[in-house]
């Protein structure tokens, strides 16, 4: 979730980009560096302000010292998804204890690839509550987001 404050701030960067070569406006921003010394698929990341780590499995010929991009992508429909259920609850004050979300990638014999959701909350929460709280899951920011796809305009420097 973006609030007005992380929306407006302006994050110090690990990976200073000069002036021309900046996004302007954008609403959320990450990057990558991989260096030409750095191990094969070990690509130092931004996120925010928040410095990460990504690599391949070994299967793929990394060294598994950060996730993968898949891997990201469904931790952050996971994240998102818990988020915005708890945010949700606290508002209507519904009682929950735990709420954990799993995100898995599967492909269909045809080779399309689907997103599998579970979302498990503790909690003395009601079938309405619960119904409610499922159709919250197919609102959440990330959810559309991937649901609806995203234009990616591309700049090679």
């Amino acid at each position: 979730m973006l609030t007005a404050a992380r929306r407006h701030a302006a994050p110090a960067s690990l990976f200073p980009l000069p002036a021309d070569r900046r996004i302007p406006m954008s609403l959320i921003h990450a990057a990558a560096v991989l260096d030409a010394d750095a191990p094969d698929y070990v690509v130092q990341l931004q996120a925010g302000t928040h410095a990460l780590t990504g690599d391949e499995a070994p299967r793929e010929g990394g060294q598994d010292r950060g996730p993968a991009p898949y891997e990201f992508v469904l931790a952050g429909l996971a994240q998102c998804t818990a988020a915005t259920l708890r945010m949700y609850m606290q508002r209507k004050t519904w009682p929950a204890t735990r709420i954990d979300v799993r995100t898995e990638l599967h492909a269909d014999r045809d080779g399309t690839q689907y997103v599998r959701r579970v979302v498990t909350l503790d909690g003395p929460l009601d079938e309405a509550q619960r119904q409610r709280l499922a159709e919250i899951c197919e609102k959440t920011p990330v959810t559309q987001f991937i649901k609806r796809g995203t234009r990616i305009d591309t700049t090679l420097n």
